[in-house]
């Protein structure tokens, strides 16, 4: 297990330019930050914020 207790990650341009939102949108990249977003989403050790400010950020806080 890597990463401090209360440790921030942020994760820059997760929207893809609305890739991400698009089902139709199957390009390796896109795939890749769904898989991200939604592993941060499961991973009970985090806490997360995701904002739609620009192309998105992931804000990703290891929990004390």
């Amino acid at each position: 297990e890597s990463g401090s207790r209360g440790g921030i990650i942020l994760f820059d341009n997760v929207l893809w330019s609305g890739s991400v939102a698009d089902p139709a949108k199957t390009d390796a990249d896109t795939e890749a930050l769904r898989a991200l977003a939604k592993r941060v989403r499961d991973d009970d050790r985090v806490e997360q914020v995701f904002t739609a400010v620009g192309d998105g950020l992931l804000i990703a806080m290891k929990k004390p």
